[in-house]
């Protein structure tokens, strides 16, 4: 039985999940906060300038109003930036429903850290809107993709098992494989920092480093993520899995990639605001790479990748002497849990 469900967000995540929900045979519903965005989205029944020729079912509405977004829906997909997700759950939280009968649930879908608090997205939504029932969908997933219905794999992440198999059997399809996994926080953190790494990947393919440099920025990039995750409380496997190296290797080795595109304009020698310019889209990993860095100094864990990011991005430091720098750092063994 097809369920009511309110997309939050009408870029181009917002847009291929739609056409994927609705493939799958759900009523849905996208909304963007731009009444002018809603008359073109209508217009080319997708967003032709965020995810050109993805045209979607004729049954999928969109809307300006919040509350026609979410109020009595049986799902809530919440796609938009990280720096905009607290504003929004303000305006979502007056209509969803504290009846124990008809219990929504909060998908998110937004990757990132909310600068200043360093909490995760699925904490912003639940500091908005207390006892919501919320969970997260991440993984390797160009919107680009998904919206030609090619073959993708992602996890749900849940407090609840029943919640994630619920989710899981909205969603998936021949096309969308979808996983569970109890581990809310690995997912999210490995999501979020990814976005950061794709950055440095970017920024070594515009100065020309080449296939050796990307892969240990890959390699050594998890290394860094799931140092951090599991100091917070995240799972090994969560980091080895879609949502860690998954996601990882997609955003730092495709075109489809904002980050990357930023991050080689940067290497190429642009500055942080006109790669942001060029790429014409949300670059997450700029908004996630102070949070992370924060997160690091909090947590006392080293994670050289981002420190040069952030150099990179904030104090002005050359691409050249940051790779330098990494490259020149004191001896290390790769793995100290192995023992000789």
């Amino acid at each position: 039985m097809g369920k009511q469900i309110g997309i939050v967000g009408a870029g181009s995540w917002g847009i291929a999940l739609a056409y994927l929900l609705s493939n799958n045979g759900h009523d849905v519903v996208v909304w963007s906060r731009s009444e002018d965005t809603v008359k073109k989205l209508e217009a080319y029944h997708g967003n032709e300038e965020k995810l050109p020729g993805v045209i979607l079912d004729e049954k999928v509405s969109f809307t300006s109003d919040i509350e026609v977004a979410v109020k009595d829906k049986d799902i809530i997909v919440i796609v938009v930036p990280s720096a905009h997700m607290r504003e929004t759950a303000k305006k979502i939280a007056p209509y969803i429903s504290e009846s124990e009968e008809h219990k929504q649930i909060i998908v998110n879908c937004t990757k990132g850290i909310e600068e200043g608090s360093l909490m995760l997205m699925t904490d912003v939504i639940l500091d908005e809107i207390p006892g919501s029932q919320v969970c997260v969908l991440s993984g390797p997933t160009h919107a680009e993709e998904v919206g030609r219905g090619m073959p993708t794999t992602i996890v749900v992440g849940a407090f609840e098992k029943e919640i994630a198999r619920y989710i899981q059997n909205v969603f998936m399809s021949n096309v969308f494989r979808v996983y569970i996994s109890p581990d809310m926080l690995g997912i999210e953190i490995g999501a979020a920092l990814k976005n950061v790494i794709a950055l440095a990947a970017g920024m070594a393919d515009g100065y020309g480093c080449g296939d050796n440099a990307k892969a240990a920025l890959i390699t050594r990039g998890i290394a860094e993520i799931g140092r951090l995750g599991m100091a917070m409380g995240g799972k090994f496997e969560t980091f080895s899995g879609l949502s860690g190296i998954g996601d990882l290797i997609v955003t730092c080795a495709s075109m489809h990639s904002r980050n990357r595109r930023a991050g080689i304009l940067i290497g190429q020698g642009k500055s942080m605001q006109e790669a942001m310019d060029e790429v014409k889209m949300v670059v997450e990993g700029v908004y996630s790479a102070k949070s992370a860095l924060a997160l690091a100094e909090k947590y006392e864990v080293e994670m050289p990748i981002v420190k040069a990011v952030n150099e990179i991005l904030f104090d002005g430091k050359a691409p050249a002497d940051a790779i330098n720098d990494l490259m020149m750092r004191d001896k290390k063994t790769e793995n100290i849990s192995l023992e000789w």
